[in-house]
Parts: structure tokens; C-alpha cells; sequence
């Protein structure tokens, strides 16, 4: 992968992924697509920190590619979600809003595997932080086999009944295929205009998300 290397704007991607592995064997190799994606681009990993489910394989498969990886989980998880030793950096963190707004912090762009309430949670967590102006970073799905197709038809729903804008709407970013997404999201320029612009990493600390280290640039 080194020898062919792409040249990404991109230092660091979050990756929201399940614990589980899923049911699929399409979603565990979709996992390591990505990875190599992010490897062969020369991208960073921030994540869950969890070591077992799509969290385990991508992260591990990242490190193996040489790149550094950086896993932000409570500590209140870490018995559940780390079994045996973790790989690259593991941050603890008091709860899961300290951990959220740790890894946007971090990262430059965020993407979605397939997953659970968690995932959900922290994807459209960041969504609405771009909708409201807190980021410009892309926000990326990574559509397998269709898994969040019945997401993608609510909020065309949505936007069809006028709870979400045209323009919020291209915050999304889907694709079928790791190659594929990352192409969209390295070309991907906002349209939405946020309707809080000035709103800021700081609101966070207000509404007892984070503390004062956790604000980000």
C-alpha cells in the first residue's frame, strides 16, 4: 500500500462502527476495506477504541498498515468493549459526550459503517453539528449492501416534509463502496449555510458535554 499511496486532504478520519461484527461477512470486509482505503491514503484512525466487532477489525487493520491509531472510549466501557490488549493509543474518557467531542476534535472528516444505537447516535451527532455550523468536516455513510438504506429514505422523507433542507440534506455523503466514499469525501464541499454559524466547540462545554481540553480547533 505505501507504493501507491494517495495524497489525501485528510490527516485523521473518525470511524463510527458496531461493536458486533454483524451478520454479514460483507460488513467485517467492508471494515477492512476501509482500512486499507485509509492506509493507502496515508490517513490516521480515530474510533471507538473498542477491540472486538467491525471496531477490532478496522482499527487493527490500520495499525498493521503502519498508520497511528487512536481510540477514545470511556472508562466505563473498557471491560465490555476491549478484550485483551487494545492497538495504537487508547484514550479514556469520563462518559460518552466527552468521547464524542474528543474524536471530532481529532478528526478531519467522519465515517459511518454499519452499527447500532451507538453508531446511529454518533452519526447523526455529527450531522447536526455540521447543520448547525460547529463543522464543515464530511460527513460520510458507508451504505453496505444497502444497510442504511431505510435511514437514507427517512430523511428524504424529511426533507420532502420540510423538517430538513435541501442543502442540509448534501451533508450526507453515501456510497456503497470504502473507494468510492472516500473519492466523494475528498472532493466533498459544503453547501448548507449553518444557522448558528458562530456556534462553536464551546456550546459544548456550556451544555456539560466536554471540559475545557476537549474544545476543538
Amino acid at each position: 500500500m505505501e507504493n501507491q499511496a494517495v495524497k489525501s486532504r485528510f490527516k485523521r478520519v473518525c470511524v463510527f462502527c458496531g461493536s458486533s461484527p454483524g451478520k454479514k461477512p460483507s460488513y467485517q470486509l467492508a471494515a477492512i476495506q476501509l482500512a486499507n482505503e485509509l492506509v493507502g491514503r496515508n490517513i490516521d484512525l480515530v474510533y471507538g477504541g473498542g477491540s472486538i466487532g467491525l471496531m477490532g477489525l478496522v482499527s487493527q487493520a490500520v495499525y498493521e498498515g503502519g498508520r497511528h491509531v487512536l481510540g477514545v472510549i470511556p472508562k466505563t466501557l473498557m471491560p465490555r468493549e476491549i478484550t485483551g490488549e487494545g492497538v495504537g493509543e487508547v484514550r479514556a474518557v469520563c462518559g460518552m459526550h466527552q468521547r464524542k467531542a474528543e474524536m471530532a476534535r481529532q478528526a478531519d472528516a467522519f465515517i459511518a459503517l454499519p452499527g447500532g444505537y451507538g453508531t446511529l447516535e454518533e452519526l447523526l451527532e455529527a450531522i447536526t453539528w455540521a447543520q448547525l455550523g460547529i463543522h464543515d468536516k464530511p460527513v460520510g455513510l458507508l451504505n453496505v449492501d444497502g444497510y442504511y438504506n431505510s435511514l437514507l429514505t427517512f430523511i428524504d422523507q424529511a426533507v420532502d416534509e420540510g423538517f430538513i433542507t435541501p442543502s442540509a440534506r448534501h451533508i450526507i455523503v453515501s456510497s456503497q463502496t470504502a473507494h468510492e466514499l472516500m473519492c466523494k469525501l475528498e472532493e466533498y464541499v459544503p453547501k448548507h449555510s449553518g444557522v448558528a454559524s458562530k456556534l462553536s466547540w464551546e456550546m459544548e462545554q456550556q451544555l456539560g458535554y466536554t471540559t475545557k481540553s476537549d474544545i476543538a480547533r
